[in-house]
């Protein structure tokens, strides 16, 4: 298992920079776990993602806070946003389309609500706040050394 790599990201502009990486490296079949308190930065980096993923930095994307859910059509894939923080449960993700999504790339905000359904290859980023107001700390996990190294990579 590679080790886990902590990143300090000094502003807003630098998280969104590790989600455009990221976005860049994903592939369908990945899973991206955002963990984190309220307010980490996990929704921001989801939007910074799919923004660079669509190629469109002026893409909407609204907070699955309340459908769960949100689906993205990209190139030559599907990304789905989850946020589980209402989810009753992981018997409750059947009914989200679990199983299909994971068909394409899926981002997913409290991944603790997943319980077992958690992918054991999933990328793994744990956002805490730093310390400046938009400064977060990164601790990266879970993805093979070469595309954990090449996520690292700040250019």
């Amino acid at each position: 298992m590679t080790s886990p790599i902590t990143l300090s990201l000094p502003d807003e502009a630098a998280t969104g920079a590790l989600a455009a990486r990221a976005a860049r490296l994903a592939r369908p079949g990945d899973a991206i776990l955002l963990d984190g308190p309220l307010g980490a930065g996990k929704s921001a980096f989801a939007r910074a993602f799919l923004r660079a993923a669509a190629g469109n930095p002026a893409l909407e994307v609204p907070s699955p806070t309340f459908t769960l859910v949100q689906s993205y059509e990209l190139p030559g894939s599907m990304a789905h946003h989850m946020d589980l923080y209402r989810l009753e449960g992981p018997d409750a993700l059947p009914e989200l389309g679990w199983e299909e999504a994971r068909e394409g790339i899926v981002l997913v905000e409290w991944p603790e609500r997943l319980g077992p359904h958690a992918p054991g290859d999933a990328l793994r980023i744990s956002l805490a706040q730093g310390d400046a107001p938009d400064a977060r700390n990164a601790i990266l996990s879970g993805w093979d050394a070469p595309r954990l190294n090449a996520l690292a990579t700040i250019a």
